[in-house]
């Protein structure tokens, strides 16, 4: 199996620290994520540690390493699947390469409006059994997934709606987003998230998809742009909490809930707690003198129905794509969301 100099560096150097003997491989997991430790995410994720820890009565302890601290964000997927670390807390839309399904684990844009919607499809909807299916072959189990708020736009210039789009060139992440606003006339361009606020402020791009507005607030994207979509609706990345599958296999059931009921437990408050963040965010930023565009009903309708070509064209690019996708449509119809 081919992999990077960077990821064979990691492997090599946690080999010598990190690597779990048979005898400790059931009790202590090392996991990684890119949040940082303060980050609305990185605190849930440390929490999830601290939760799994309690509800196991100490039998079980999750090691969480924040900021990519051991491989590339890219990486952490397949270090994890081949026993070096033991499970990943990134996001599926880092291994869209494997299988285009993970897109519909990743982000469905344009989608959901909420994240308890998401979380129903999860467990009502299909998602979970197709998860199995999905990240078994890689020898991933999904143990669960948790939820911020809808993320928001940043622009020089004002975005009261669709016909806004036209000719805005924007930072955005790669994959289905791009292609869902390019089909909207948007010029986005593909950059690392830590160089956002640079190339807002030097001109390169009028605006970004970075996060959430409490998030993008404190990147100080609106010390460049004066304005931004609230509340959000085109983005709401799903966080993955993922383990190796023997791993996952070797524990007994009781520590097996104790993981599944502590990812529980932060998706609950994640999406509280973004949303406190965001509402104290948006009186700050308008008393600042940013304007923040909630975007009409029809707007909103019109973004998702591109948003939809999207998908079903993602859905033809593996059978479980398809599968994905077609139970992602079904539960929207299901609750109201598509007719």
């Amino acid at each position: 199996m081919w992999m990077s100099r960077t990821l064979a560096a990691g492997l090599i150097a946690l080999a010598c620290t990190a690597l779990p003997t048979a005898a400790s491989a059931q009790t202590k997991l090392r996991f990684q994520t890119h949040h940082s430790a303060n980050s609305l995410q990185g605190k849930a994720l440390l929490r999830f540690a601290d939760l799994v820890k309690e509800k196991s009565g100490g039998r079980l302890t999750v090691e969480m390493l924040t900021s990519s601290a051991a491989v590339k964000s890219t990486e952490v997927f397949e270090a994890a699947a081949t026993g070096i670390l033991d499970g990943d807390a990134t996001g599926a839309g880092y291994v869209t390469n494997k299988d285009a399904a993970f897109q519909f684990f990743g982000d469905v844009m344009g989608g959901y409006d909420i994240a308890e919607q998401i979380y129903g499809w999860f467990d009502e909807g299909g998602g979970r059994a197709i998860a199995d299916e999905l990240y078994h072959r890689f020898n991933m189990h999904l143990i669960g997934i948790f939820v911020a708020t809808p993320e928001a736009l940043g622009s020089t210039k004002p975005l009261a709606g669709i016909a806004d789009l036209k000719g805005w060139k924007f930072r955005s992440p790669p994959g289905m987003e791009s292609e869902i606003f390019q089909k909207l006339g948007a010029g986005p361009v593909v950059m690392p998230f830590g160089e956002v606020f640079t190339a807002m402020s030097s001109g390169v791009v009028s605006g970004a998809d970075a996060s959430t507005l409490a998030v993008n607030k404190g990147l100080g994207l609106y010390d460049v742009g004066k304005h931004t979509t609230y509340p959000g609706f085109h983005s709401m990345p799903i966080e993955h909490v993922t383990v190796n599958l023997d791993q996952w296999k070797a524990l007994p059931d009781d520590l097996k809930k104790a993981m599944e009921d502590a990812v529980a437990q932060i998706a609950a408050e994640v999406p509280r707690q973004s949303a406190a963040d965001d509402a104290a965010a948006a009186a700050e930023l308008t008393a600042a003198g940013v304007t923040l565009h909630d975007w009409s009903a029809e707007d909103r309708g019109k973004f998702r129905a591109v948003a939809q070509q999207v998908w079903e064209d993602w859905s033809k690019r593996s059978p479980v794509a398809k599968k994905a996708y077609e139970s992602h449509v079904g539960y929207m119809k299901k609750i109201g969301l598509l007719q």
